[in-house]
């Protein structure tokens, strides 16, 4: 996702105080917030309300809704299910920045968005 989008991927344990303590090497200050689940990512969306940053959330029936902007109903615990939105999601960035018309067919599969172990 954040090599078609240029956005700034975060895997893994999230570190407490990258939104809010500047004194860390790992502070960033981003315009937005997108997490795959509420629930798991509930620090960083803490944090990104105490620095006033929108967050866009994947949600499923049971996730929590605090401190989300925009919640994108999904699926987010199946692999697939997370690879097909981000790869949608990839795409409409594109179509919004005008790098690909609406009448051309993006080239790059769904498939290369799965998680896969390196």
């Amino acid at each position: 996702f954040s090599q078609y989008t240029g956005a700034h991927a975060m895997a893994g344990r999230w570190m407490p105080g990258t939104l809010t303590n500047q004194i860390t090497s790992k502070y960033l200050e981003p315009r937005l917030l997108m997490v795959t689940d509420p629930r798991t990512d509930a620090q960083a969306l803490k944090e990104a309300s105490y620095a006033s940053i929108p967050i866009i959330a994947l949600c499923d029936t049971d996730s929590p809704l605090e401190n989300v902007d925009i919640a994108i109903p999904a699926n987010n615990k199946g692999k697939e299910s997370i690879a097909l939105l981000y790869w949608l999601l990839a795409r409409e960035v594109q179509y919004l920045r005008g790098t690909l018309s609406r009448s051309q067919e993006w080239d790059v599969m769904p498939d290369a968005f799965f998680w896969r172990d390196p």
